[in-house]
């Protein structure tokens, strides 16, 4: 089992429809969270721990991760998908862009 973790701003619509869309894939446990203090579930440290793979959204949210959590990140990958705040949750168009994505680096 591979645990892949989505990282956006606020938890609320790309890392979250991130973790449905990859909910049901073989050999993936997906989980979501937002690099933002304020997020429906905010970033941490065991979060990061548990992952195999980080996801995040944006170079931003990249660069927070890294700043915040350097020494969690020992070991993992951490990609960037470069995919903008432009989506709804489970916006057809997003969960397309994840799919094109994500399985790659899987």
């Amino acid at each position: 089992m591979k645990n892949v973790l989505f990282v956006c701003s606020q938890n609320k619509l790309r890392s979250p429809t991130a973790e449905q869309v990859f909910a049901d894939w073989p050999g993936i446990e997906a989980s979501s969270a937002g690099t933002n203090n304020d997020a429906e579930n905010p970033l941490s440290s065991e979060q990061i721990e548990w992952a195999d793979i980080v996801f995040v959204m944006e170079k931003a949210h990249r660069s927070k991760v890294q700043a915040k959590y350097r020494s969690a990140l020992k070991g993992k990958r951490l990609i960037c998908l470069n995919i903008p705040d432009d989506y709804d949750f489970m916006d057809p168009a997003l969960n397309q862009l994840l799919q094109a994505k994500v399985p790659q680096h899987l």
